[in-house]
């Protein structure tokens, strides 16, 4: 039941609005006075603990007195930041500045079609193009999302599918920024977007090759995609039929088409455990068979070439091996081994060609991709000759080729897209990201080092930074991390980050544990009743950063969002004088309340990434560490925290509730602002201008904790 507010709350928090707005319409040199959230006791019992949540009344968005709320905090961070203004617009500008506006993708070909995208100069949104047979032929251009987004304040195509006989495009959007896509249909041949469109999906689709087939999922209650159903063009989707309904509400469902283009695959996926069935793509109407029966702590995933089925998977290798089996004889009695577990090698990634296969295998925390014939006598590395980089398997859909387009960036490389010849091993450049205005590379240094964590685990951390830096502790230093969900944190190239290096910062990546960057152990180690790991991790990289002379705690900043705001937030806690300020984005923060509710998006997916506090030993252990429960009286960083009032993965009341508590809690006068987006989700803003802005107040309150004019 929702707690309500008693008349004397409600005086109350109309007094306090009213209080700020008339201490915010004084001069640019009068302190702001902050908002007060009004305090409504509200008790939360579990295992025999009773919890007080005085701010409990913030989850409620149809509430016009948590709008009120929001837009007072948003109202109190533009005054307080308001001497910043120009600061903020003079990082705006040189971001912008640095981005060819005019740009292009490297195109790819599938089914006798090259495809791209696009942007045009001033254009917030890119074009989806392609050409017939050849890149020489005319542009047909297939969605224009400028034109498209025309009176939305957020809007994003979710992803696009072509049929078979290449005239039918289905295409997903948002336009509220909660992951709620409808799909709708274009006919490429008129240019007809059909009036039938499909509410409540995932944006999750695949046609069958019959061209009038398409396969996609649903979302439940808590936008969990738990269905599976089947449209046929022309028909009202109401009476879609039901192909898979996912009853497991820690596993999600999903449906795509492999490779070769002759299987449509349903999948179904938790944190530690996956299972996939399968139909012909020329049969829409048959049955899903089964690959393989789901078990606890069996994860697979499935892609197909010529007579066989390739699986990656932890089966007897917890840094996962490769294998395959007939079409025919999917059970994994019938599984054969194409490359073998390694204890010091997790296998990331694969890709199937007619005559090679292209591995994306992780080592010492580094991407490498190697490349083997079937034939057995090449098996090579490629080599890139940089201490700490990201290198990826990009868009293959030709079996028959032996050009391999592969990624790679770093943190002194723009973003580039390479055509590697495997038999040759002669590569070629096909683009890299421009940076507009100049940048020259060897002006910056980057490097790789590591932290000894409280266990002794050796914790690599890479580092950027402008030549010249001298390590006497007086440089500002963004030590970001994340560490959740085993998803690894690389080194890449960000042209908005020069902003902050050309004025003298170090930009640091922690590798922290919880992420996979050295193998599956590396995750285990960082989840569950190991989470604290993570944070120790953390802690021991500015710990290193200090002592070795990078920076000190009056010029230190940590960053992370979602699972990394949680990361961020429990470290205040548990260290707060490690640090000048803390940009939290989009936090998970308020973590035993909101594992407890299994009506919010991702709670029961996620019982095997935290645990499930149920069960009394994990509620301890959560509520040990959840940033929004040890909030103490003591003294506090400055913080920056952001959110968006329309966010399914992380729920703006989270950071909302955390500012309040904090602001009531915290002993110091050090700078707080919430920052809550209105109009966005998760994501943030969907322009790719408009994200800059996001970026520029985040880069200005750092500068201005530091007394950084320019």
């Amino acid at each position: 039941m929702r707690s309500r507010f008693t008349l004397i709350n409600l005086l109350a928090f109309v007094f306090a609005s009213m209080f700020f707005v008339s201490a915010c319409s004084g001069t640019k040199t009068e302190k702001p006075t902050p908002p007060v959230a009004a305090k409504v006791s509200h008790e939360l019992t579990n295992h025999g603990i009773t919890r007080i949540d005085p701010y409990y009344w913030l989850n409620d968005r149809d509430n016009p007195d948590v709008i009120a709320y929001l837009t007072a905090e948003n109202e109190y961070t533009k005054k307080y930041m308001e001497h910043t203004d120009a600061l903020q617009q003079k990082l705006y500008d040189e971001m912008l500045g640095r981005i060819q506006q005019t740009d292009i993708s490297v195109p790819y070909k599938v089914n006798g079609y090259y495809y791209y995208t696009r942007f045009e100069e001033g254009q917030e949104y890119p074009l989806y193009c392609r050409k017939k047979e050849s890149l020489d032929g005319a542009e047909e251009i297939m969605l224009n999302t400028n034109e498209m987004a025309k009176g939305f304040a957020f809007y994003q195509i979710g992803s696009w599918q072509i049929s078979n006989d290449n005239n039918l495009l289905a295409f997903s959007v948002d336009t509220v920024s909660r992951r709620q896509y409808t799909i709708y249909f274009k006919d490429l041949t008129t240019g007809e977007i059909h009036d039938q469109k499909i509410p409540n999906t995932s944006g999750n689709m695949a046609w069958a090759n019959d061209n009038k087939t398409l396969f996609y999922s649903i979302k439940d209650e808590s936008l969990r995609p738990f269905k599976i159903l089947k449209h046929t063009l022309g028909n009202d989707y109401m009476s879609d039929a039901l192909v898979y309904h996912e009853t497991d509400p820690t596993f999600n469902s999903f449906v795509f088409k492999t490779k070769s283009r002759e299987y449509v695959m349903i999948g179904s996926m938790s944190t530690m455990s996956s299972e996939y069935r399968y139909i012909p793509s020329d049969k829409p109407d048959a049955e899903f068979v089964v690959f393989e029966p789901r078990q606890r702590d069996l994860l697979y995933s499935i892609d197909h070439f010529g007579p066989d089925f390739y699986i990656r998977t932890n089966y007897e290798a917890q840094n996962f091996r490769l294998m395959r089996t007939p079409v025919a004889k999917t059970g994994i009695a019938n599984w054969i081994e194409v490359i073998a577990h390694r204890q010091d090698v997790l296998l990331e990634d694969f890709d199937v060609f007619s005559q090679y296969l292209a591995v994306s295998e992780r080592k010492e925390g580094l991407i490498q991709l190697r490349i083997m014939n079937w034939s057995g006598n090449e098996d090579y590395y490629i080599d890139f000759g940089e201490p700490t980089y990201l290198a990826y398997l990009s868009t293959n859909l030709d079996f028959e080729t032996d050009k391999l387009q592969y990624g790679y960036t770093s943190l002194t490389t723009p973003n580039s897209v390479f055509e590697f010849s495997m038999s040759t091993r002669e590569k070629k450049l096909l683009k890299q990201q421009e940076v507009v205005g100049g940048y020259n590379p060897d002006d910056y240094v980057s490097e790789r080092v590591y932290a000894t964590s409280h266990d002794g685990v050796k914790v690599p951390v890479s580092l950027v930074y402008k030549k010249g830096l001298v390590k006497d502790g007086s440089n500002p230093l963004v030590l970001y991390g994340y560490g959740s969900y085993g998803a690894s944190m690389d080194a890449y190239f960000s042209s908005s980050r020069l902003s902050l290096l050309d004025r003298g910062f170090v930009w640091a990546i922690t590798h922290i544990r919880g992420g996979e960057e050295m193998g599956r152990q590396w995750y285990e180690d960082g989840k569950m009743l190991k989470k604290k790991n993570t944070f120790y991790d953390f802690i021991a990289c500015g710990e290193h950063m200090i002592s070795e002379g990078f920076t000190s705690p009056d010029k230190m900043f940590a960053m992370g969002g979602s699972a990394g705001g949680l990361l961020v937030g429990a470290v205040a806690n548990m260290r707060p004088d490690l640090w000048k300020g803390i940009v939290a984005q989009v936090p998970f923060v308020d973590v035993v309340t909101t594992m407890l509710d299994e009506n919010i998006p991702l709670t029961t997916g996620e019982y095997d990434e935290w645990g499930n506090p149920n069960d009394k030993a994990y509620f301890d252990y959560m509520l040990s560490y959840s940033p929004y429960d040890n909030i103490e009286a003591k003294e506090y960083p400055a913080l920056l925290v952001t959110t968006g009032l329309h966010d399914s993965q992380v729920q703006y009341w989270e950071p909302a509730k955390w500012v309040a508590k904090l602001r009531d809690t915290k002993t110091d006068k050090n700078t707080l602002l919430l920052q809550t987006n209105m109009e966005f989700g998760h994501g943030g803003a969907s322009g790719r201008f408009e994200r800059l802005k996001e970026a520029a107040l985040e880069f200005a309150f750092m500068m201005n904790e530091l007394e950084m004019k320019e």
